[in-house]
């Protein structure tokens, strides 16, 4: 573990100062603009054939139609260059940082963004006077406790249906470009010289920024709906939509048409959101009884919480949301083909013995660092922000354009969600006890979920990446299997899983990533 820590810590050193930057957000309880620097965006490939990659949700690229352009001929057009050089001459000291930060590549700036309000939200309510937990509501999402409460399940839900609506918009935006091709701007007018964004090949309408911004500030308001979020993701919004015509790169027609078609998809990625089962994730006492009883029939020992104030299970009932790269069947079938040993058995036992060793005499200073690192627990972006964190940093290192940047954040997002779907299935289905109810005198190093023990979601989910990432970027294959493996054994060290939670939750992680790997090798992207 030693080696695998220590180059991590090296490689990784940048992951772990934005890390530190969103729990500061986190605790500020607000979203600032994140500083970490990206340089502006030149595209290693430009993806020019976009626009004939398959979505996700949509059945075509243009099944949102879009009016054609102005020629850049007619005086419209040339009333619109006329402002944009107004606009480039006026330049405010802010408009010329927003030009800077969203130059950088929007998809990563809206990663890092929806990764600081995922831990801003990451704050599981507090018991009332009744000594009971109330439950956040989106009616009402300014009311205590806040609406949401980003836990894992609802941060990968909420990051793959980003990432979903942003990858489709991009695609049509692309297949608009190509079917229009209206020129941009400095090459209608050789005396145009764009602001901090370098030139594109690419033709200018619909604006892919005004796409971006308006399909996710839809999708994000959504899913983070309290005033002071809206207000921030709106302000986000009206800086990327309109940067490009500050910058002398869009003009206000390509940059209208844009967030119009961004807007028009989102509708359609929110019509699968609002009826994929995630109303009913939480479930009733009576259903939770009934999980219980079903496991103690069985002669076994159920789940319990293990709070003061027994805690209300965690999404019991996640495992029934609807899953992007797999059929329910499907995902029943791969979620309960390996049953945790017995809770009567000598192997269970020798399992509980081990953890307790690794909480007393093997809970050595490299071993807690690590449980730490990987621990992602409330205030922070949870373990599928974890992923997206490294994933952005490899999207940056290889300049990818916004196009294949979304594409790739989209297929990573989904395997990790349908790795909770699996992971929350699996734990409902057999309901099992963690090591601290097995034995109470086990004090874990990093709190206790609130939620049953077998599989381990890190191990799920972090697998679900590590497969993912290594189709991606294949050349560095070996390093996301280590990190996937070490943040697996994290959750034995701190006490949190048995091994087969952690051994098996790295086997059906991997079942999932490849469904989406499957997905990736017949998107029609080279």
């Amino acid at each position: 573990m030693k080696n695998i820590f220590s180059s991590k810590l090296f490689q990784f050193s940048s992951i772990v100062l934005i890390f530190s930057a969103f729990i500061f957000v986190a605790c500020d309880k607000s979203v600032e603009r994140d500083g970490t620097e990206l340089d502006p965006l030149v595209p290693t490939k430009v993806d020019a054939d976009a626009g004939t990659w398959k979505p996700m949700l949509l059945q075509s690229a243009t099944d949102v139609s879009l009016a054609a352009p102005e020629d850049v001929s007619s005086a419209n057009y040339q009333k619109e260059l006329a402002d944009m050089k107004t606009s480039m001459q006026n330049i405010s000291d802010d408009q010329r940082v927003a030009i800077r930060y969203w130059a950088g590549g929007g998809v990563l700036r809206w990663n890092q963004i929806m990764r600081a309000l995922v831990a801003k939200r990451n704050l599981p309510p507090a018991e009332n006077a009744n000594g009971e937990y109330p439950v956040p509501s989106s009616a009402s999402p300014n009311n205590d406790p806040i609406f949401p409460f980003s836990n894992p399940p609802y941060a990968s839900r909420a990051y793959a249906y980003v990432s979903v609506a942003q990858y489709d918009a991009l695609v049509a935006a692309m297949a608009h470009k190509q079917q229009f091709k209206r020129k941009a701007p400095y090459q209608v007018d050789a005396n145009i010289t764009p602001v901090i964004v370098s030139k594109s090949s690419l033709p200018s309408y619909p604006s892919e920024d005004a796409v971006l911004a308006g399909v996710t500030y839809e999708m994000m308001k959504r899913l983070f709906p309290a005033t002071e979020d809206t207000l921030f993701l709106y302000q986000k919004k009206e800086e990327q939509k309109w940067y490009k015509l500050w910058a002398g790169a869009a003009t206000k027609s390509d940059i209208e048409a844009g967030e119009k078609l961004g807007k028009a998809i989102a509708q359609k990625v929110l019509a699968r959101f609002t009826t994929d089962g995630m109303r009913n994730a939480i479930g009733v006492k009576a259903q939770w009884d009934s999980l219980a009883k079903r496991v103690e029939e069985q002669g076994e020992v159920a789940w319990v919480s293990l709070e003061d104030a027994p805690r209300p299970p965690m999404l019991p009932f996640f495992g029934n949301v609807k899953t992007w790269n797999m059929d329910f069947a499907t995902l029943k079938s791969l979620s309960t083909q390996y049953p945790p040993l017995s809770y009567k058995s000598t192997e269970f036992k020798n399992q509980v013995a081990e953890v307790k060793e690794y909480v007393t005499t093997k809970a050595t200073r490299e071993n807690i660092a690590i449980v730490h690192f990987w621990a992602d627990g409330a205030g922070t972006y949870t373990p599928p922000g974890h992923w997206n964190a490294i994933a952005s940093e490899y999207i940056a290192s290889e300049k990818q354009s916004e196009f294949r940047a979304a594409r790739n954040f989209a297929l990573l997002n989904t395997a990790m969600m349908d790795a909770a779907i699996s992971c929350w299935y699996t734990k409902s289905y057999y309901y099992y006890p963690r090591p601290s109810q097995a034995d109470p005198t086990i004090k874990t190093l990093t709190g206790v979920p609130n939620f049953p023990s077998y599989t381990s979601g890190h191990s799920t989910f972090s697998a679900a990446a590590a497969t993912v990432l290594s189709y991606i970027f294949p050349t560095n294959a070996s390093k996301f299997d280590a990190m996937a493996k070490e943040a697996s054994i994290s959750r034995l060290m701190g006490g949190i899983h048995y091994r087969m939670d952690c051994e098996y939750g790295l086997k059906y992680g991997a079942l999932v990533g490849a469904k989406a790997v499957e997905r990736g090798q017949n998107d029609g992207v080279k």
